[in-house]
């Protein structure tokens, strides 16, 4: 008795385009060089510390792989870590950080995000766009607050922000 499951296979794949037809095998993305993520940092840093803040800058690629960590003098020690994990979240979620925040508090649908380790649901955390697409993202940390690491990170995406539409 013959199966008919290896011929319907068969004739599936027969069927099938070819996975290179379709032009599909390779991906192009674009990534900050080392001196924009480098720059990037400085900015934001130099907007916190004009401040009166004491922070961490980081800038992690598009795939939340750190590029550039910077640490004021008497930024906490806990600073650096918690810098990457903000950059690194904002560009896993495509989104901000200081908008996660809200949406993973407690008691909310999402709020079991929050226990993802690695990743940090507080604000400070911004995507960083190039050309229509995510290149990368910046955390800061070590501000008062939320708000503050935010609005230090996206000074430092301002002051690059003509190098990132080239």
């Amino acid at each position: 008795m013959r199966k008919p499951l290896p011929i319907a296979a068969a004739a599936l794949l027969a069927l099938a385009p070819a996975a290179g037809a379709r032009g599909e095998d390779f991906t192009t993305f674009r990534v900050m060089s080392p001196p924009l993520a480098l720059a990037l940092a400085q900015a934001a840093l130099k907007a916190c510390h004009d401040r009166g803040y004491q922070v961490a800058v980081a800038v992690v690629d598009r795939f939340g792989v750190p590029q550039v960590m910077l640490r004021d003098a008497l930024a906490g020690p806990h600073t650096p870590d918690t810098a990457i994990a903000k950059a690194r979240t904002a560009v896993s979620f495509r989104a901000a950080t200081e908008e996660l925040s809200a949406a993973t508090q407690a008691g909310q649908i999402n709020s079991a995000i929050r226990h993802i380790p690695g990743y940090v649901f507080l604000g400070g955390g911004v995507p960083v766009e190039g050309g229509g697409a995510i290149v990368g993202g910046v955390g800061v940390s070590g501000a008062p607050g939320g708000p503050e690491d935010d609005a230090c990170a996206r000074a430092g995406i301002e002051a690059v922000e003509e190098r990132l539409l080239m």
